[in-house]
């Protein structure tokens, strides 16, 4: 048996591909995908500086990856691993998440998602710990919903690709100064998501107090054979909070999702978010399953 490991900081086609192929298998048989939106597009359109792959080859064939992000000056660096189905319990999770604690200086912050008893026992057997939960959330759209009610002064609006991703930005770094993953978003970043299949403006709302803009949701809809809605992300101006904004944004985007003809609607939440957390199930949300974050 050949194993080695290749570092890099862009895959070629060659490797997309296999990459591509290694999480879908792994997403079919965990029941649960192994990588996030944000680590996708990096393997399909490219990673952004500073970024890195770790590959894991077994006989030629691509048998793990795991994506490191740029290192935040605190914290570190934050990644996501997975093994190929076929080439589990061979040790190669072990070799791969030590070639990616190497690459990081140890200071990799792990993202496991599902929380799966594999999972779980990998990071302990590499002394890492569990720091940190992101719930995913659901609830049925044929529920009813309350109504919106807007804080006075406020109005709703759309999206507009080429008037309003500025302000956006400036907004979401606001909004989430405190979240890393969110609140660094780029122009970069956005304009990812805008050229993506999913992307719809008409489910991308908009608070605006006078000319400025006070809160937004952004809806997302997922395809596939049972489509299901997502509040991908809600944000209100500090100067907003506990007005009732991000209530009425978030039922604005669940009537909108509702209207699709969609079923069922999903959300993530962090565990200590404690005050979202309420929002959500006073909303008629539950838990539906928990990634976790690994770290030493």
């Amino acid at each position: 048996m050949d194993v080695r490991v290749e570092i890099t900081e862009r895959l070629d086609d060659e490797q997309v591909a296999a990459v591509l192929a290694l999480v879908e298998a792994a997403a079919e048989a965990d029941g649960v995908g192994p990588v996030n939106e944000h680590v996708m597009l990096q393997v399909r359109h490219g990673a952004e500086p500073g970024a890195r792959a770790v590959l894991l080859y077994e006989d030629g064939n691509v048998a793990g990856f795991a994506h490191l992000d740029p290192a935040d000056p605190v914290e570190g660096p934050s990644g996501e691993l997975v093994v190929h189905p076929a080439f589990r319990r061979r040790g190669l999770g072990r070799r791969l998440l030590g070639e990616a604690l190497e690459a990081s200086g140890g200071r990799l912050r792990l993202w496991a998602h599902g929380d799966l008893p594999g999972a779980a026992s990998l990071a302990a057997s590499a002394g890492l710990a569990r720091v940190r939960s992101l719930w995913q959330m659901r609830r049925p759209l044929s529920e009813p919903l309350p109504a919106a009610a807007l804080p006075q002064g406020v109005r709703l609006r759309t999206f507009e690709p080429g008037r309003d991703e500025k302000a956006w930005l400036a907004l979401n770094a606001l909004a989430f100064a405190t979240h890393p993953e969110q609140g660094s978003w780029t122009p970069a970043d956005l304009e990812l998501r805008e050229r993506e299949p999913w992307f719809d403006p008409a489910g991308f709302f908009l608070a605006v107090r006078g000319d400025t803009l006070a809160g937004f949701h952004w809806t997302k809809v997922h395809g596939g054979d049972e489509p299901i809605g997502e509040v991908y992300v809600v944000g209100v101006a500090p100067g907003e909070r506990g007005t009732g904004l991000g209530r009425a944004l978030t039922l604005a985007g669940l009537e909108h999702l509702r209207a699709l003809g969609l079923a069922q609607v999903m959300l993530y939440v962090d565990e200590e978010n404690t005050a979202a957390v309420r929002l959500y199930e006073a909303l008629g949300f539950t838990r539906w399953k928990t990634d976790v974050m690994y770290r030493r």
